[in-house]
């Protein structure tokens, strides 16, 4: 028989009066589920306030800090010490709507990966995988009752279907099939960039990403990160924390996968191939290296190595000396990208942006030059696959 118990897997740090919100709509709900809440270094009572509640399905993994662990670590340990099969990566801003677990499970199955829907307030633009309706952007403003009225009597999704292909949280599946590819990838520590790493994994994986438009969520959007106000931040205000680890991982997203992060409209992946990109540049400097070094697997430049290296190795796991490499080095790269600083422009970036696609659709073995970029291709194998499991 199909088990209909999930572990809701919550992360949180200082996000007190959100997670209260969070834990009762989960309580809300017909079965009593396992909720897993890993408080990460939090002084705002969270600690003290979980200890109260004397739930005998309330699991508390706490990091006393000072230092935060981060989205990424805490998510895994959490999945780790789920006791059912099945776990909700849940955030801790987010509100569950009426039978938002009855219509999961319904869809969920191995290789499957089964995403909410969202309603949130009109913090971020509007979406064809999202409701804007506001019920509030603060705590003091949210009325579940109102809430779950609206969602029980008034509620009309969006599309015909009851069903898309797309991915974003909260998702729910089989914790064997999340143990499967390793988890989250630590590269994208403490957070940012980690889900869409995870979900491109998920994809390359064969696992299915459906979105129900029947399971709702009240999303106060991004309240126990980007717009954290311990953070710094506000809703609506990017928290400078935020504003560093977001961008410090896409750069290590673009180390990863070779492109920025690429979905379509209902959210679901989109994964161009990865190709082995040797990237030499003459008359550089260690502000185009910077610019250029993540879009490449290595990049051979007469500039000073170690300046960059110096500056950019406290931003990535990734050992820079592996990827900056002397102009003159020996070049064992299966495409190879000549280039010089002084004529490079801003059509030149672009190419590389679009240099998958492009070598997916027209490239074959030989040389040809694009723009400023005198590209020589030996050969076009792919190795995307190569990045499905978390090894670390």
């Amino acid at each position: 028989m199909k088990s209909n118990k999930i572990t809701f897997v919550i992360p949180s740090r200082n996000n007190l009066e959100f997670l209260q919100l969070a834990y009762q709509s989960i309580r809300n709900l017909e079965t009593q589920h396992e909720i897993l809440v890993l408080n990460d270094a939090s002084t705002d009572g969270t600690q003290e306030w979980m200890e109260s509640l004397g739930d005998e399905d309330l699991i508390i993994h706490h990091n006393p800090g000072p230092d935060r662990i981060g989205i990424v670590g805490m998510f895994d340990k959490g999945i780790e010490m789920a006791k059912t099969d099945i776990i909700m990566a849940f955030h801790s801003d987010m509100v569950a709507a009426p039978d938002l677990d009855k219509h999961i499970l319904k869809h969920l199955e191995k290789g499957t990966v089964v995403s909410a829907t969202r309603v949130e307030p009109p913090l971020h633009p509007d979406g064809p995988e999202k409701m804007l309706v506001d019920f509030g952007i603060e705590v003091e403003d949210f009325d579940m009752d109102k809430f779950n009225n609206w969602v029980i009597n008034e509620y009309k999704p969006k599309h015909d279907t009851l069903i898309t292909e797309g991915i974003f949280a909260p998702w729910c599946m089989y914790k064997e099939d999340f143990l499967a590819i390793g988890g989250h990838d630590e590269l994208f520590a403490p957070q940012s960039k980690e889900d869409s790493d995870i979900f491109n994994r998920f994809v390359l994986n064969g696992y299915k990403v459906l979105q129900t438009w029947e399971g709702l969520v009240y999303h106060f959007t991004s309240r126990g990160s980007r717009f954290n106000k311990h953070a710094g931040g506000g809703a609506g205000l990017n928290s400078q924390e935020w504003l560093y680890t977001t961008t410090k991982n896409m750069r290590n997203f673009i180390r990863k996968w070779g492109t920025m992060v690429k979905h379509d409209s209902f959210m679901k992946p989109i994964i161009p191939p990865k190709y082995d990109i040797g990237l030499i540049i003459s008359n550089s400097s260690t502000e185009l290296v910077r610019a250029l070094e993540p879009w490449c697997s290595t990049i051979y430049t007469d500039s000073d190595i170690m300046e960059y290296i110096t500056l950019e190795q406290s931003n990535t796991s990734i050992d820079l000396k592996d990827r900056v490499k002397p102009y003159d080095n020996e070049k064992n790269n299966q495409i190879l990208i000549e280039l010089k600083a002084q004529n490079f422009n801003q059509q030149d970036f672009e190419y590389l942006n679009q240099l998958p696609n492009i070598l997916k659709d027209s490239g074959a073995i030989g040389e040809f030059q694009l723009g400023n970029l005198k590209i020589t291709i030996i050969a076009l194998d792919t190795f995307e696959q190569k990045l499905i499991k978390n090894d670390d």
